[in-house]
């Protein structure tokens, strides 16, 4: 059974209907949410953030008892549409426990949880340290395991070379290593490790930098369209600027010379694991 409740989120509404065209649960993100929550079959687990529901189903698929929480009532719709009736091995899948609340007030009894997941969202908290402790609140001895990325590794993606303004406003936004460390700590985890992500050659979630490889993918309007950065904090001048000068430059070979001075040293985005 789903059980449902929201309050709308307003870019996530907007760009929630057309969301799953170019979203897709990236496989080897799946391997590594899987292999650092290192729990057995049929163990509870909350993904914070769940959007669209593309991780919070992979995992399920997985064998884990997943329950996806997100603000946008839209996403969420969404996300029990695709959840109901799906097919795995044959046989009928469960439908995708879903819930509408905010991160910084999870409505779920103490240690209910064995891990927990967030991929992609921590800069839409709008209390990282509250969204932490409620977090390790629900956890019982588990893992809370999150992909983001830095402001120092945003700022040397080749995409500030077309959308400076665009990439450094996402870099803004975004938590500092510093600033995670120490609301995971008062937030009461005990410890917490990072492993570095690159992006794959040929990604199937296309997020803000899943065209590394692939610079024509930000050509696409469709592609631009599902991405939070691109639908938010591009203003329309360095938005129709910025695509035309990567068009021109892939066109004409110039693209390589362009960015040639951003290089992806310290990985792309972050996986973190805290433990309670």
């Amino acid at each position: 059974m789903t059980t449902m409740s929201f309050a709308p989120q307003p870019l996530y509404d907007k760009i929630g209907a057309t969301y799953d065209a170019t979203r897709r649960a990236e496989p080897g993100i799946i391997d590594i949410l899987a292999e650092l929550l290192n729990l057995k079959t049929g163990e509870r687990v909350l993904d914070i953030g769940c959007g669209t529901g593309n991780y919070t189903t992979a995992l399920q698929a997985r064998g884990l008892a997943m329950l996806g929480l997100d603000r946008s009532g839209l996403m969420l719709r969404t996300a029990q549409a695709k959840s109901g009736g799906a097919k795995s091995g044959g046989a009928q899948s469960r439908d995708l426990m879903l819930v509408g609340a905010d991160a910084a007030a999870l409505p779920f009894a103490d240690e209910s949880f064995a891990g927990a997941i967030c991929t992609l969202a921590i800069h839409h908290f709008e209390d990282l340290e509250a969204s932490f402790a409620e977090a390790a609140r629900i956890l019982r001895n588990g893992r809370l395991v999150i992909l983001t990325a830095l402001p120092e590794q945003i700022m040397r993606y080749w995409l500030r070379a077309y959308f400076p303004r665009m990439i450094k406003r996402f870099a803004d936004q975004m938590p500092d290593w510093p600033a995670i460390e120490i609301s995971l700590r008062r937030a009461g985890f005990r410890t917490w490790t990072q492993r570095p992500c690159w992006m794959p050659e040929q990604p199937v979630d296309l997020f803000l930098y899943s065209g590394k490889h692939q610079p024509h993918l930000y050509l696409d309007e469709r592609v631009r369209a599902n991405i939070s950065s691109f639908a938010n904090l591009a203003d329309r001048d360095e938005l129709g600027e910025g695509v035309e000068r990567l068009k021109q430059d892939l066109a004409r070979g110039r693209f390589e010379q362009a960015t040639s001075e951003y290089e992806d040293v310290g990985g792309d985005y972050l996986f973190i694991a805290a433990q309670v």
